[in-house]
């Protein structure tokens, strides 16, 4: 029988939560690690319609990447939204588990899957950890850089775009620019523009950035291509939720089939 802690231990080897963010809440965030799983269902984000999906199909556990709660709370009511949405897995004996920032950065974890994706050799950490704790945290650190065959800003754009399944993406910078180094951090990674500059990389690729971060890019003279913040993460929980089924053979482990985007493309 496979119990919460069993999954909790395989997530934490995978992505140790040594690796995630000081500001960052990681870990089992909700639930009894001696309770049973037989459903766990993987999600970007905990929302109503996977919260109500993970009711309707007796989920025992959700693996979530980004953290609920994320910031500290002072009460668990249904008067406010995030309240609502604990209450509702807590009554019905759903536990939570997030590995956010320790996913991102993790030896098999979102950014590495980006660069393995974007087959780039030579792929090290962007900002390497300044020091390991252990040895199994060797040669880690926050976003990926690699390099590749030279090629332009433009057809770069349309491999994200084509390894991500979505039908476009911002870029910023001139299309014919040539690269040959990429700096990699999913989600919201603005802050790499520098660290991807001081390391020789000609493009930053993340999920998205705010405007004057794209302006700051153009003034380094460096591109970045920004395919959303959904599309550079939400491909890793369905990687991750076929890991865990080789994992643990006797349960049943999905992507939720509810999650989408909330940014649409107008027609």
């Amino acid at each position: 029988m496979t119990i919460v802690a069993d999954v909790c231990r395989y997530l934490e080897l995978f992505a140790p939560t040594a690796l995630a963010e000081e500001w960052d809440n990681v870990g089992l965030l909700m639930g009894d690690r001696q309770d049973s799983v037989a459903k766990v269902m993987t999600c970007l984000t905990v929302t109503n319609a996977v919260v109500e999906e993970a009711i309707a199909e007796a989920a025992d556990m959700v693996v979530t990447h980004h953290p609920i709660p994320f910031k500290g709370v002072k009460r668990i009511s249904t008067d406010s939204p995030t309240g609502s949405l604990l209450w509702s897995l807590a009554s019905n004996g759903i536990a939570v588990y997030s590995p956010h920032t320790a996913f991102d950065s993790a030896r098999g974890g979102i950014n590495q899957q980006l660069a393995d994706g974007l087959e780039l050799s030579e792929v090290k950490p962007l900002v390497p950890l300044a020091e390991a704790d252990n040895e199994s945290l060797a040669g880690l650190g926050t976003g990926r850089r690699g390099d590749c065959q030279p090629l332009t800003l433009a057809t770069l754009a349309t491999s994200v775009a084509n390894f991500l399944h979505v039908d476009g993406v911002h870029i910023v910078g001139d299309r014919q620019m040539e690269i040959t180094r990429i700096a990699i951090g999913c989600g919201s990674a603005g802050e790499f523009i520098r660290p991807a500059a001081r390391s020789g990389c000609q493009v930053l690729l993340t999920g998205e950035a705010r405007f004057h971060t794209c302006l700051e890019a153009e003034q380094l003279g460096i591109a970045m291509i920004l395919p959303g913040h959904y599309a550079s993460e939400r491909f890793a929980l369905e990687s991750l939720a076929a890991k865990l089924t080789e994992e643990f053979l006797g349960v049943t482990v999905w992507a939720s089939r509810q999650e989408s985007d909330p940014l649409k493309w107008t027609s």
